[in-house]
């Protein structure tokens, strides 16, 4: 042994070192640390049970991108290692039947986009696609010899305007662009190019996708029958599609005639149809669409051959999302989100729910938002995203024996970093006394004997949840010092169709009630400064953070992130403007502007006292930044204390760089220090 070879002082010296590394204290989380975090997604469970693939992803701090690379792990934990190596993008695994093979999607060549294949005995890899757009979803043949997946098309757009000819080496700008859709831009996409999503198989030897569709709609993910003849997907064929964004069926396609034929027909979403290991039967989530902003999915059974069809889970008051069917055809795994929680379940063919694994992990580094993934294989075992208020998604599994946790990727970090203590707190809201839940974070060295600032961090959707899951934004807060609050006040996901529909076209109005009661109740805690708060939230979060101060001058300063000011301008700006007018409004703004108006935080805006910062994405198209430059405008002509940040290149999803994520909370935190007292 090599300790054998080494002298008695140098032992010593060594042994030395290492008791005063171990007897380190902590410090404190910093920004930077950001780029040193990692989580699991996307765990792909192999069909017969024996391991995992699942995506690993990570950040440079060089080139400043989100990268992520798949590991392989034997479900009992032993042999973890990556199969793809590289600062690029590989994701997507997805197995094979017969578990000898997996597809997944990579830049790993050339920055662009592919589909590649690997063969798991010897770890060979190919490239499948070399296509100007990556497949989207991809579904194996039960024979594992094709592929199906859908696939972005271009049309022929560009301008309709007729130019004169130019001079020969006139130097003119570059030709006008000519809208006419309703939906001319999206979110993360920026402006729509002309094409739809068309279905494609493929050969896994290779060769040139044979394109199956040609229309003017988005099919949806196509999956196999299971004689390999009909391929079945979901699609909006409504000729109104824009004014009708949510009314979609569940349609087959006849791999030998290319024939198309609906399956389902009703007024609302079908969407996600899955093969039930028999071939017999199709499951699919939907509702009956009653024009509310918060309807909840069911499950539904469709017999194949007569068409008739039931739904599973009428009485089970939960979002249903990922549903997988059991081997045994008797039953469905599903993915749920129960009071801030995120949960697989399992329905039976008659309606039975039992749960089978709390407590799966977020899917991302930034804000507390429920979320998970899962995957099952034909032995029942599990495969799932764990993870806690402790540490961001790790890879679990569960079978008979019970759940346990293969990875710890952040242990490096969190072995010399402090973090603040999270611990669950409900409380009656002001209004009308219904339970509300949230989550307190103390700092790091918390001393239950001092006062500590607040802040009041506030969720976006407004249909989504936090819930008690990692959070860098709200860990950053701790470390600086704050304790802070996060809660999921009504319409909130994970407590019902009814508490999600109490905001129904009422928003945001009394959820000012439920917050405030929230933060009371953590004043009455005894270590909070009642003079020195603070509240922030990003999206919903930014329009209940704008409504707030302006109907309240608790607060020694605001920063509202990526919000709507004026319902109105936002319903004609936004990606989806027939969606937000026809669900959250009911009328259109010149059919109710009394009620856009009275709904906008822009209405109270006379009222604002608090020092009040802006930030938002500069290509940002769910909540344009105009929201925000309406709003430090009107406060700039109020005369109140104001900033605007505007990051550069982002979206919606600030975080798309990491820097991005750390220049939002470092913009929070230092307007925050600014009014501390």
């Amino acid at each position: 042994m090599l300790l054998k070879t080494l002298t008695t002082p140098v032992i010593l010296v060594m042994m030395l070192v290492v008791h005063l590394v171990g007897a380190q204290e902590k410090s404190n989380l910093e920004l930077i640390d950001i780029f040193d975090m990692e989580y699991i997604s996307d765990p792909q469970i192999s069909p017969d049970g024996t391991q995992v693939v699942y995506v690993r992803n990570f950040k440079d701090v060089m080139t400043d991108k989100n990268l992520s690379n798949i590991w392989l792990v034997n479900f009992d934990g032993s042999n973890n290692r990556p199969i793809t190596i590289g600062n690029h993008n590989d994701f997507y695994p997805r197995w094979s039947h017969d578990g000898k093979k997996i597809i997944f999607k990579s830049n790993m060549t050339d920055n662009r986009m592919k589909l590649y294949l690997m063969w798991m005995d010897s770890k060979e890899i190919v490239v499948l696609t070399n296509t100007p757009k990556a497949p989207n979803q991809v579904s194996w043949s039960n024979d594992d010899t094709q592929l199906a997946f859908n696939m972005f098309v271009p049309k022929q757009g560009g301008t309709k305007i007729k130019m004169p000819t130019k001079p020969e080496g006139a130097n003119w700008n570059s030709p006008p662009t000519y809208i006419d859709e309703l939906n001319y831009r999206g979110d993360g996409q920026g402006y729509l190019k002309s094409g739809n999503m068309e279905l494609f198989t493929l050969s896994i030897d290779g060769g040139t996708p044979k394109q199956l569709t040609d229309s003017d709609f988005d099919h949806g993910a196509p999956v196999w029958s299971k004689d390999g003849n009909t391929l079945y997907f979901s699609a909006n064929f409504n000729p109104d599609e824009d004014f009708e964004p949510n009314n979609s069926e569940i349609y087959e396609l006849n791999l030998l005639n290319y024939r198309v034929k609906a399956l389902t027909d009703r007024y609302g979403p079908d969407n996600d149809p899955v093969v039930s290991p028999d071939g017999t039967q199709l499951a699919y989530t939907g509702l009956d669409d009653k024009l509310l902003g918060y309807q909840l999915n069911d499950v539904y059974i469709m017999d194949i051959k007569s068409g008739t069809t039931k739904v599973l889970s009428s009485s089970f008051d939960r979002n249903i999302q990922n549903v997988q069917w059991a081997d045994d055809g008797n039953g469905l795994y599903f993915q749920f989100n129960d009071k801030g929680k995120t949960k697989v379940g399992h329905i039976t063919l008659s309606g039975t729910v039992k749960e089978k694994v709390s407590g799966l992990g977020g899917l991302s580094l930034g804000r507390p938002y429920s979320s998970g993934a899962f995957s099952v294989s034909k032995t029942g075992r599990l495969a799932y995203t764990k993870g806690d208020t402790r540490h961001p998604s790790d890879l679990g599994v569960l079978d008979k024996k019970g759940n346990r946790r293969l990875t710890f990727v952040n242990d490096d970090v969190f072995s010399f970093r402090n973090l603040g203590n999270v611990e669950e707190i409900w409380w009656e809201s002001s209004y009308d006394q219904r339970k509300i839940q949230g989550w307190v974070v103390t700092p790091p060295n918390f001393d239950a004997s001092k006062k500590y600032p607040l802040i009041l961090e506030i969720h976006g959707g407004p249909f989504l949840s936090y819930g008690d899951v990692y959070s860098s934004e709200i860990q950053a807060f701790a470390a600086a010092g704050y304790v802070v609050l996060y809660t999921n006040p009504r319409g909130s996901d994970s407590y019902g169709e009814e508490f999600g529909n109490l905001i129904h076209h009422d928003y945001p109005n009394h959820d000012y009630e439920d917050l405030m009661s929230g933060v009371d109740a953590v004043i009455d805690k005894g270590f909070v400064d009642k003079d020195n708060l603070f509240v922030t939230g990003g999206s919903g979060g930014g329009v209940l953070t704008a409504w707030i101060v302006g109907k309240t001058d608790r607060f020694k300063a605001a920063v509202v992130a990526k919000p709507v000011i004026n319902w109105t301008s936002f319903v004609l700006y936004a990606d989806n403007p027939a969606f937000f007018a026809k669900y959250w409004f009911g009328k259109k703004p010149w059919e109710d502007p009394e009620n856009y108006f009275k709904r906008s935080p822009l209405s109270y805006v006379a009222n604002v006292t608090t020092p009040t910062m802006l930030l938002t994405g500069e290509q940002d198209y769910r909540t344009p930044i105009a929201e925000s430059e309406q709003f430090y405008t009107a406060l700039k002509l109020e005369g109140v204390e104001t900033a605007m940040v505007r990051i550069p290149g982002a979206s919606h999803g600030i975080a798309n760089r990491p820097s991005n994520l750390i220049a939002k909370m470092a913009s929070i935190l230092t307007w925050f220090e600014k009014y501390k007292e």
